[in-house]
């Protein structure tokens, strides 16, 4: 039974706990640094990106989770979360950082503003279709490196990826934890 731990800080907390406790995860949620001790992974939420940023240094979080992304742990980052995971956010704030643990350019807001969310059936690989909700989600633009695509969406101009890992590192555009299915944070736990 890996130990995930889900970031605490702000956002789609409770829904990420209650996936991976459903998948048979020990989970901890994480509000200091000492708390990312004996972890087999970590989910960072969406919620807004440059409020978790803050919070993330304000909590002593933000350099121990760097050295840990360095050393090969696994982190599973949704929507703010892979905000915070790419190389390059496109239309972010000038403050506005990032881990750079995953080779993608991110648009905030990519699909559009809240009024814009959306659901869209998203077909993974190995998986299947799984629900996607949509919710100021950030667009992956460009991808390079070794990062595999294990989903796309066709919002209309063209595919683009929207379920992305490199090594220990996934990040996705949608919120897998507000739906019903399990198999996203399944995934993700199976690799730990």
């Amino acid at each position: 039974m890996p130990r995930v731990g889900v970031l605490a800080l702000q956002g789609d907390v409770r829904e990420h706990v209650s996936m991976l406790e459903d998948v048979g995860a020990d989970v901890v949620t994480v509000r200091r640094a000492e708390q990312m001790d004996d972890l087999d992974g970590l989910v960072l939420p969406g919620g807004e990106s440059t409020t978790i940023a803050y919070l993330l240094t304000t909590s002593g979080i933000r350099p121990v989770l760097e050295r840990k992304l360095e050393e090969g742990f696994s982190v599973f980052g949704t929507c703010a979360g892979l905000i915070l995971l790419s190389s390059e956010i496109l239309d972010g704030r000038s403050d506005q950082w990032s881990y750079g643990a995953l080779d993608v350019s991110v648009r905030r807001n990519g699909y559009g503003r809240q009024i814009a969310s959306f659901e869209s059936a998203v077909d993974v690989v190995g998986v299947g279709p799984v629900p996607g909700v949509f919710i100021r989600a950030p667009k992956i633009e460009t991808w390079w490196g070794d990062v595999e695509v294990l989903a796309t969406l066709d919002h209309g101009d063209g595919a683009h990826p929207v379920l992305v890992r490199q090594k220990n590192v996934w990040g996705c555009s949608f919120h897998p934890e507000l739906t019903n299915d399990l198999r996203v944070h399944e995934l993700f736990t199976s690799s730990l």
